[in-house]
């Protein structure tokens, strides 16, 4: 009964919530980036628009099946963040409205969708993440894992914490990494073999830098400007950005059939701004597409990155399936 009326309460909150759809002008945004971030990004664009915001922060999974089931009739305006392989997924589904900005002539070949139904803000990278002091007190005769088959030594065992895939696109961007530089059947004998040195599988991307951060782990799998972040706040951390690695762009789409499509276009245009990449580059550490916008110092730039060529059509297409497969094999 307690959970009953617990779930009714959190439906009640969430309808009142999103009851901003119905008034005018008002900005609803659905948001896979960091409360922080969002909050000053959006706060920075009522001060430069006048138009408010609402948003709701939530992880990838969830709000990207939100964007599917309520295409229709929409919620949200925007979906702020989250890999460029979601916002095909949704586009796919024919939740996604094409938007032009005039600002996206500026955008790198492949922070771009197409048909303009996404377009990215800030590059993301796969890399290793270290808890200096702790990997130094467990392991004082091993280096510092270089690659990811580094990654792969048992004494690492229970000492990995890597995100849940099933939940988490920056997860599912690692699992693709190494089905894409290795092949299938030896990526998939890779990420088999690494599962019994993971100690956690959080379901936030974010964790990972946050469980590096605390010293519960000496080791992660993490975009490499989350582990930045933290050793720039002055935790004990390093970022490693190993060879054949995946990078990836965060998104934004806006939804078919937006209630407010003006102020979402709007909102669009200003996350390409070089305004807003460098506002966001100063809390997280992420590398703007803008090429005018210059990255925080500690970011790890994009030329010094061994990229592979990554396949997204591939990556989206193979999804249901590969995640089919994880859940079988390791939850």
């Amino acid at each position: 009964m307690k959970n009953f009326f617990l779930a009714i309460v959190f439906g009640l909150f969430i309808f009142v919530m999103w009851g901003c759809s119905k008034k005018q002008n008002e900005l609803c945004v659905y948001s896979i980036i960091h409360e922080e971030e969002t909050k000053a990004l959006t706060d920075l664009f009522t001060e430069k628009t006048g138009i408010p915001v609402l948003f709701l922060r939530a992880s990838t999974g969830e709000l990207v099946n939100r964007v599917i089931a309520e295409k229709n009739d929409p919620q949200a305006d925007i979906l702020l963040g989250g890999a460029t392989n979601y916002h095909i997924q949704a586009n796919k589904a024919g939740a996604l409205e094409s938007y032009t900005s005039p600002l996206a002539e500026s955008v790198p070949y492949f922070a771009r969708s197409a048909d303009d139904t996404y377009t990215g803000f800030c590059v993301l990278s796969l890399g290793i993440g270290i808890n200096k002091g702790r990997f130094e007190k467990l392991f004082p005769e091993v280096p510092l894992p270089k690659t990811w088959d580094d990654l792969l030594n048992p004494v690492f065992k229970g000492e990995i914490v890597l995100t849940n895939p099933v939940a988490s696109s920056t997860a599912y961007l690692f699992v693709q990494n190494q089905l894409q530089r290795l092949g299938m059947e030896k990526g998939w004998e890779y990420l088999l073999n690494l599962v019994p040195n993971v100690g956690q599988f959080p379901d936030s991307g974010s964790a990972p830098a946050k469980l590096l951060g605390t010293g519960e782990y000496a080791i992660g799998v993490s975009y490499l400007h989350a582990v930045a972040k933290y050793a720039s706040d002055g935790f004990d951390l390093v970022a490693i950005a190993p060879p054949q690695s995946v990078g990836d762009v965060d998104c934004i789409s806006i939804m078919k059939n937006a209630k407010h499509l003006k102020e979402a276009q709007s909102f669009v245009d200003f996350m390409l701004s070089k305004e807003a990449q460098e506002l966001m580059s100063s809390i997280d550490f992420t590398v703007p597409v803008n090429p005018d916008a210059v990255a925080a110092k500690g970011a790890i730039p994009v030329s010094e990155l061994d990229l592979i060529e990554y396949d997204i059509e591939k990556a989206t297409a193979q999804k249901e399936e590969v995640l089919s497969k994880w859940t079988k094999n390791v939850e």
